[in-house]
């Protein structure tokens, strides 16, 4: 795929987040419809589009490279959790607590797998959905505990917090159709096809509702320019040297810097908001790193090739 497609497929999706933008702007979205169009993509749209992802013909070389992907996201996390043992002790507290979190928690659900889909297609998405396994429990466990210092919530609900989260059970359901390669009956299968083909819209409208809320100027904030170094640029490098001594395949490398590279997970402004930490922070990180990745996935997937 040539830069040229890459940067038409961003820019397609940043058409989607304006059209999200302008719809929070105009108030056709208010605050309870930005959680409850949230809540759809979490809950039903991105499972959806996951399962869709897996009714794919299944083989070895597809396992193999599931289950590097997987590895790889492991090890990237434990790099991520190191870093933050070092990387912000000179930020106060509030601040400190939002660039860890930032860390280790991409906008992978949102923006990465429609991403992943869109420049490498199904099969780009399931990988995707392998990377962010690891990802996910580390979010709801050390991620959580950044903003809840001594937090009450024990290792048994935390663990079935993650289990049970939709995207990971979309995860299980697709790995038995595939593996099996049971066939769905085709009302169903249409369902499924229809609901996960809408992710990408509908995702992009929940960031652009999201960028919406913010004053762009006051986004170019010193430590968050550092920041988008970090998140676009060194941790998808550390991804792409993890790729190549794991052997993956083209694609499974792609996913891996493409989901690496992805801007600030938007919970990162929710936590801040909800738990007293630098909110305003937290909520320029988010702004700016998706504007400027909108830039870095392009040059990162044509850097992989």
């Amino acid at each position: 795929m040539s830069f040229i497609d890459l940067c038409q497929i961003q820019a397609t999706l940043f058409i989607m987040i304006l059209a999200g933008l302008w719809l929070k702007k105009k108030g056709y979205i208010d605050e309870a419809g930005k959680r409850s169009l949230t809540d759809v993509v979490i809950n039903i749209i991105i499972p959806c589009n996951i399962i869709k992802s897996c009714l794919i013909e299944f083989n070895s070389s597809i396992f193999n490279t599931c289950r590097d992907i997987f590895i790889s996201a492991v090890l990237i996390q434990i790099v991520y959790l190191i870093f933050n043992q070092f990387l912000y002790n000179s930020f106060s507290e509030k601040r400190k607590k939002v660039l860890q979190y930032s860390t280790i928690v991409p906008n992978g659900g949102f923006l990465g797998n429609s991403v992943a889909e869109n420049i490498y297609g199904p099969l780009g998405l399931l990988y995707a959905s392998f990377y962010l396994i690891p990802v996910r429990i580390v979010m709801w466990s050390s991620g959580t505990s950044y903003f809840i210092s001594g937090t009450g919530m024990s290792k048994k609900k935390v663990l079935i917090n993650v289990l049970t989260h939709p995207c990971l059970v979309s995860v299980y359901i697709g790995m038995v159709l595939m593996v099996t390669q049971f066939q769905l009956p085709l009302s169903i299968k249409n369902a499924v096809t229809y609901i996960g083909s809408c992710n990408s819209a509908m995702s992009m409208f929940v960031v652009g509702t999201i960028l919406a809320d913010v004053d762009i100027f006051s986004i170019f904030d010193k430590d968050a320019i550092k920041f988008s170094v970090l998140r676009l640029g060194i941790l998808p490098l550390i991804a792409y040297l993890m790729g190549v001594a794991l052997h993956l395949d083209t694609v499974g490398t792609g996913v891996a810097v493409t989901m690496a590279g992805m801007p600030a997970g938007a919970t990162a402004a929710i936590f801040a908001a909800r738990y007293d930490s630098d909110a305003p922070f937290a909520t320029k990180l988010v702004i700016l790193t998706t504007l400027l990745s909108m830039i870095t996935v392009p040059l990162w997937c044509y850097f992989v090739g």
